[in-house]
């Protein structure tokens, strides 16, 4: 197995554990939150490009290990299988490993992301932010 492919499981780890305790198996199809805590978030993105990419057999094991990691969250063995099928995506798929490349903070990157008084928002990267009253947003 590559070192690029441990390094990124590695790297997506603690957002996979996250995401998962998080979301459970929803992470597939909830929508992104603003309320949501980065790492959990950036876990989502992460098992969603992976299940995107997978076929129909590869979907249902990511997706039963992921409900098996859900309903186990202090089961590291569960969390494990979780990471053993982002590995088995990402030996498979050069594009997915470049994906989650470009996802992932750079090897010893550190992110510090401060926000200071009302209504103020934080965030390496953002979509839609809104802190206005009676805001509406159309798509």
């Amino acid at each position: 197995m590559s070192a690029e492919i441990v390094q990124l499981v590695e790297q997506a780890g603690p957002y996979l554990t996250t995401a998962v305790s998080a979301y459970g198996a929803a992470v597939f199809t909830r929508a992104e939150s603003v309320a949501a805590d980065a790492t959990a978030d950036l876990g989502r993105r992460i098992l969603r490009a992976v299940w995107r990419r997978r076929d129909e057999q590869g979907r249902a094991e990511l997706e039963a290990a992921v409900q098996d990691a859900a309903e186990a969250s202090e089961d590291e063995d569960a969390a494990a299988a979780v990471r053993q099928q982002v590995k088995c995506a990402l030996r498979e798929d050069a594009e997915l490993r470049a994906e989650l490349a470009r996802m992932l903070p750079a090897s010893g990157e550190t992110v510090n992301v401060t926000a200071s008084g009302e209504r103020s928002i934080a965030a390496k990267t953002i979509g839609t932010a809104v802190t206005g009253d009676h805001t509406t947003i159309q798509p």
